[in-house]
C-alpha cells in the first residue's frame, strides 16, 4: 500500500478567509507534481507554463513514465493528472489497490484527474473502485477540485456518480463557494459550473464558510456571475431568515 507523510497543517483563525487567499495565491494550491510552493509566479510566467504543458511530445511522456516505472503509485498519480488513460488502465490491472493511493497532501488519482479536467480518467478510476468523495488533508473532495478549476464536464460526471454536493472543506468551503469565487481563467466555464451547481435539487446555497460567507456573498464581491444566484434566491432568503 502506498504510504504518505502528512505535512504540518497551518492553524488559521476562525474568521480567516480562505477564498481571499485563493484569489491571490491560487497557483500555490497543491496540484501533485505541479505544486508551486517555492514562490509565486507572475501572469506571464503562468501563461508560459500553460503553453509548455501543451507542447510535450509523446516521446516526452514515454520518458517520464520510464523514470517512474519503479514507483507505481507516483506513476498513477502522474498519469491521472496528465490524461494517460492507457497507463492508468495498465497500472490498475496490475494492482487494483493503487486506485486508493495518494500524495503527501492526500490528493488521490481522482483528485488529480478532476482538477485537470480528464473525464475519461475520472470514469476509469471510479470504475476501478475509487471512492468518489476522498478528502485531502484540507478536506477537499474531487468535486471541490473540479469546481475550483471550472472543469464542468468532470463536475457533471462526479455529481452523477454520487459526489457530495454540499461537502465542506476544513474551512467550510463548499463546491459552490469555489465555483462562485470566479478564479478560473475561463469565464464561460465558470458560469456554466455555477449554473450546473445552482440547478441541483439538493443544493444548500446558504451554507457558511468559516469566514461566515455564503457562496452568494462570495460571488457578489469576486465575480460577474452573482445574478445566477437568482435561481436559488428564495432558498437563500429562507435559510437567512431561519
Amino acid at each position: 500500500m502506498y504510504q504518505h507523510q502528512r505535512r504540518a497543517v497551518m492553524e488559521f483563525p476562525e474568521d480567516f478567509n480562505q477564498l481571499e487567499l485563493l484569489n491571490t495565491h491560487g497557483h500555490l494550491i497543491p496540484r501533485g507534481a505541479s505544486s508551486l510552493w517555492s514562490g509565486s509566479k507572475d501572469k506571464e510566467e503562468e501563461e508560459e507554463d500553460e503553453e509548455e504543458e501543451g507542447d510535450h511530445s509523446e516521446e516526452w511522456y514515454i520518458e517520464k513514465e520510464e523514470t517512474l516505472k519503479d514507483k507505481p503509485a507516483e506513476l498513477l498519480l502522474w498519469a491521472a493528472e496528465n490524461n494517460r488513460l492507457s497507463t492508468v488502465h495498465r497500472l490498475l490491472t496490475a494492482d487494483p489497490q493503487l486506485v486508493h493511493c495518494c500524495d503527501e497532501d492526500a490528493y488521490t488519482p481522482l483528485h488529480r484527474a478532476a482538477y485537470s479536467g480528464h473525464v475519461d480518467v475520472v470514469s476509469a478510476l471510479l470504475t476501478a473502485g475509487s471512492k468518489v468523495n476522498p478528502r485531502t488533508i484540507d478536506g477537499w473532495t474531487p468535486l471541490h477540485s473540479a469546481c475550483r478549476w471550472s472543469r464542468i464536464s468532470v463536475v457533471s460526471f462526479l455529481l452523477q456518480h454520487g459526489a457530495e454536493l454540499n461537502a465542506q472543506t476544513n474551512g467550510g468551503l463548499t463546491p459552490l463557494h469555489l465555483a462562485a469565487s470566479h478564479t478560473s481563467s475561463s469565464k464561460k466555464d465558470s458560469a456554466h459550473t455555477l449554473e450546473l451547481l445552482l440547478s441541483q435539487r439538493h443544493l444548500k446555497p446558504g451554507l457558511h464558510s468559516s469566514s461566515r460567507e455564503t457562496a452568494s456573498e462570495v460571488a457578489r464581491r469576486s465575480g460577474p456571475h452573482h445574478f445566477l444566484f437568482e435561481i436559488v434566491e428564495d432558498c437563500v432568503n429562507v435559510v437567512a431568515v431561519s
